[in-house]
């Protein structure tokens, strides 16, 4: 079982910054993929960006230009700069990792709340 904590969500106003860390307890530094969600009130869990193992990221367009995934891989930790912050950004931000293992396992973080005031 892996375990992922994260941490750096609070209340900001509308143009600010936060930065997410997730915690990983296991090694990120190869095969696997992460990824941070989220989940809006009343509104279907969304992808928001991923990194793999080698640095490659992707990022939904909502986000894109704004948002900025990074790892750490001697911390085992993920981060999620979050910069141009508006309130549509308000939303639980989780934390998942895919390992690659045989078969593949996924584990979910236990979210940290991001609410961006205008």
């Amino acid at each position: 079982q892996v375990q992922l904590a994260e941490s750096g969500g609070g209340l900001v106003q509308a143009g600010g910054s936060l930065r997410l860390s997730c915690a990983a307890s296991r090694s990120i530094r190869s095969g696997n993929t992460m990824r941070w969600h989220r989940q809006a009130p009343g509104k279907q869990r969304e992808w928001v960006a991923l990194i793999t193992s080698g640095g490659n990221t992707n990022y939904a367009e909502s986000v894109k230009g704004r948002f900025t995934i990074s790892k750490d891989n001697g911390k085992n930790t993920v981060y999620l700069q979050m910069n141009s912050l508006k309130p549509e950004d308000t939303a639980v931000y989780y934390c998942n990792a895919e390992f690659f293992d045989n078969p593949a396992t996924r584990y979910w973080g236990q979210g940290t709340q991001v609410t961006v005031s205008s």
